[in-house]
């Protein structure tokens, strides 16, 4: 089975993990390292990347642990956090090492931002089943890393903060993996010294959303949900960035979905609260769309429902680029998705159920 955004790779990263190493080991780590011979990588940036702003550093960013402060421009950038890859190279940044999530792409760079490597190498990938690979993070000498749409422990920043180089780790200000693509963007364009280039990133985006908002009000109020078909019904709450993007198209979320989510990017519900999915237009991410009509369709309480009856249901393939852009959420895969789920949403909730929902690539 193909992996649930966000589910089977986040829930191991939601667990508290122990301390791999000592800072011993870490500290040999580095000195293996060394010898006056940098490890194979690529550069830190490619030839079209933005000037750094003007006395940005020193520069200082608030998280969940503290502040961190860089006081120089990183050119060796590791990301911790599972998608903050594409910010930095919206801002010409190319990573030395990714931390793999959906795992199906070269280096961990979506098809939505290979342009953006400008002819540099495809970054290290790390994985993270119980936690950062402290080691190989070492061995790669950053002088940055960034955990910012990550679940990354109070013990895990120390251990990386031990390497002698700033993390700037997750907000405190929302839930784990749940910053907002504004955000993240505008902390790495802090953080990298091309702050203004981020603020125009995520301006130009917004203005999209801005513009399909003032093209469509008939989305205007309607309810959406984001949803999966994961070990029953799994939905996601009002602070998951794919429950942000139907709201920056201007749906509403329910009332009581974090209420009965708790304080988590997603949950499994109840069958006593299948109602919950009984919205204006309800988002699938699904393995595949016919195995998910068949499960739908077998079921008597989602078939029972108006969002069912009135096809107002929307089914992506989340094995898909499509779907992997719905999931990574970020200043590049946006507009991306914005472009493809507007006229689903379009017939999803056009008012007639004979409006064919099309799949869309």
């Amino acid at each position: 089975m193909s992996r649930i955004p966000t589910l089977s790779a986040v829930r191991g990263r939601l667990r508290t993990t122990g301390v791999l190493a000592s800072a011993l080991v870490l500290a040999a780590s580095l000195t293996a390292c060394g010898g006056g011979s940098e490890p194979a990588a690529p550069a830190g940036q490619n030839a079209a990347a933005p000037a750094v702003d003007a006395n940005a550093f020193p520069t200082t960013i608030e998280h969940k642990y503290g502040s961190t402060t860089v006081t120089q421009e990183p050119k060796r950038v590791v990301t911790v956090g599972l998608t903050e890859q594409d910010a930095l190279l919206a801002l010409g940044v190319v990573p030395v090492g990714v931390t793999e999530w959906l795992g199906k792409y070269p280096g961990t760079i979506g098809p939505w931002a290979t342009d953006k490597l400008g002819g540099a190498a495809l970054p290290e990938v790390l994985k993270d089943v119980d936690g950062p690979q402290f080691e190989k993070i070492a061995a790669l000498k950053p002088d940055l890393i960034i955990a910012l749409y990550s679940g990354l422990t109070k013990e895990q920043y120390d251990k990386l903060s031990q390497l002698g180089v700033p993390v700037v780790a997750q907000p405190k200000e929302y839930n784990d993996y749940g910053i907002p693509w504004q955000e993240a963007t505008k902390k790495v364009g802090q953080a990298v010294g091309r702050a203004k280039k981020a603020d125009e990133l995520v301006k130009g985006v917004e203005d999209k959303f801005a513009q399909v908002r003032k093209d469509h009000p008939e989305f205007h109020g309607k309810s959406g949900l984001m949803a999966t078909t994961y070990e029953g019904y799994f939905v996601y709450g009002s602070q998951d960035p794919r429950s942000r993007l139907l709201e920056s198209l201007g749906f509403k979320l329910p009332a009581d979905l974090d209420s009965v989510i708790g304080d988590k990017f997603g949950a499994n519900i109840s069958a006593e609260r299948t109602d919950l999915l009984d919205r204006d237009a309800l988002v699938w991410l699904v393995e595949t769309e016919p195995k998910a009509k068949e499960l739908l369709g077998k079921d008597a309480l989602y078939s029972g429902l108006k969002v069912s009856k009135e096809k107002r249901d929307v089914l992506i393939e989340n094995g898909g680029t499509y779907g992997s852009a719905i999931s990574f959420a970020t200043v590049l895969t946006v507009p991306y998705v914005i472009d493809r789920i507007v006229p689903q949403l379009t017939a999803a909730v056009d008012g007639d159920p004979k409006t064919e929902v099309k799949p869309a690539n």
